[in-house]
Parts: C-alpha cells; sequence; structure tokens
C-alpha cells in the first residue's frame, strides 16, 4: 500500500490516514509531511512518485491537510524548486501572474458589483443606497479566500448576487448575530428563512420606492453607521 498514491482523510494519530472504505494505514516511517500552502510544492511532490492526500471536510468545504511522501522525493523536489524560483525568468512570471490575478479580480469585483445592483432594482429614488449597498455586499463577498458564496462557481453569478445580499442583511440590520437560537436540528435554517424573509420584504419596499419608516430604515442605518469607518462589509465571519 505504501506504493501507491491515494486520498484520505486524517487518521487517529499525527502518523496515521484514513482511506475512503475506513481502513487506518500507518504512515511509512522514511515519509515526511509536506504541508498546504504551497501550490507548485506539492503539485510536483504529488508528480513525482507516491503520496498520501490528506483532505479534511467540515461541513460543505474541504480543507488540505498535506501531502505524504517518500521524505527523500520531498527534499529533492524542494531542492530543485529552490534553484529554479531565485532565476529571473522566475521572478517575471511570478510578476506577470500577480498582475493577471489582480486584473481578474478587479474585473470579477465590477461585473459582482453589477449582478448586485441588478438583484436589488431599486426604484431611482433609492439609485444612491443601491449602490452603496451594492459596494458594502461586493466588498465583503469578493475577497479571494473569502469563503463567502460570491466566490463559488456551482451557481451563476446572479444567485450569488442574491445570496450575498441576503447575507449581508441579515448581519447588518437584524439580531442574527446576537440570537440565542436553541440548538434544535433545523431550528437555524428556519430562523434563517424567516429573517430572509423580512430582508426580501425591505428590499421589495425600496424597489416600490416607499417612504422611509418614520424611526429609520435597518437598511439605512446600517450603510450609515459604516460610513463612518471608511468600511462598509459585515464582519467577518458573515456569510
Amino acid at each position: 500500500m505504501t506504493a501507491s498514491s491515494l486520498v484520505a482523510t486524517p487518521g487517529p494519530d499525527p502518523r496515521s490516514v484514513r482511506t475512503p472504505d475506513g481502513t487506518i494505514l500507518r504512515v511509512p516511517a522514511d515519509w515526511c509531511l509536506v504541508p498546504p500552502g504551497d501550490p507548485g510544492l506539492t503539485r510536483r511532490v504529488k508528480a513525482a512518485g507516491p503520496s498520501w492526500t490528506v483532505q479534511e471536510k467540515k461541513g460543505r468545504r474541504t480543507f488540505s491537510r498535506g501531502v505524504w511522501a517518500p521524505a527523500a522525493t520531498v527534499e529533492r523536489v524542494e531542492a530543485e524548486l529552490a534553484i529554479e524560483r531565485t532565476s529571473e525568468g522566475y521572478t517575471r512570471r511570478r510578476a506577470a501572474d500577480a498582475r493577471r490575478r489582480e486584473a481578474a479580480q478587479a474585473d470579477y469585483v465590477g461585473e459582482f458589483h453589477q449582478a448586485v445592483l441588478a438583484y436589488l432594482a431599486f426604484h431611482p429614488t433609492y439609485a444612491d443606497l443601491a449602490d452603496r449597498l451594492a459596494r458594502a455586499v461586493a466588498a465583503h463577498a469578493t475577497p479571494v479566500g473569502s469563503g463567502t458564496v460570491a466566490r463559488t462557481q456551482r451557481i451563476p453569478v446572479g444567485e450569488r448576487a442574491a445570496a450575498a445580499v441576503i447575507a449581508w442583511l441579515r448581519h447588518q440590520t437584524t439580531a442574527y448575530d446576537s440570537m440565542a437560537i436553541p440548538r434544535v436540528r433545523g431550528k437555524r435554517r428556519e430562523v434563517r428563512r424567516e429573517l430572509a424573509r423580512r430582508s426580501k420584504d425591505l428590499l421589495a419596499s425600496y424597489r416600490r420606492g416607499d417612504p422611509p419608516p418614520p424611526r429609520g430604515c435597518p437598511l439605512a442605518l446600517a450603510l450609515a453607521g459604516r460610513a463612518g469607518t471608511g468600511e462598509e462589509s459585515p464582519p467577518t465571519g458573515a456569510g
């Protein structure tokens, strides 16, 4: 089994893994763990011979826990990469890649901002508020690695925008973050559905162009509260 490559989950102790069929395997004594964080090293180590990729699923997300491989292979690949990464050509490629990523990210932020505006479809009376809300949602939802619905490729951008707006409103215009929700199966989902309904009712009033409530609208208050900080995104973890 040590001569094969496989994808496994963490085992009961640091030098073991669990295969998809539940079998516990001991990591060979002459293997070492390549931690996550260097995709180039990981790809080359996996391509160089046998390896065990360790992944752990939490909720709907899968996290890398590293790759086990023969220590001699890892040392050789690391040495080769170290030489390559000191070359002028490598530096130029890295800079060009960074520029492409930055351009692609800027394009996506703009696309997402427009998708949010399209979903909001506020009455012209509230055009400025719609733009401020769209910028706030985009600032929170689009950063690379944020883990928000805006970063998924599984659904169209319009659906991502709608989900991101409802998530922003849930955290900014309701008491969701401080609610004591019973630990009952399905209760949190039920609460989120009810808050989503309220948020959609709020958005509908802006689409109709209704006058603001006499005590102030929670959306306008949320945006006004963040304007003084120069940031219009919800706290970390909103989603």
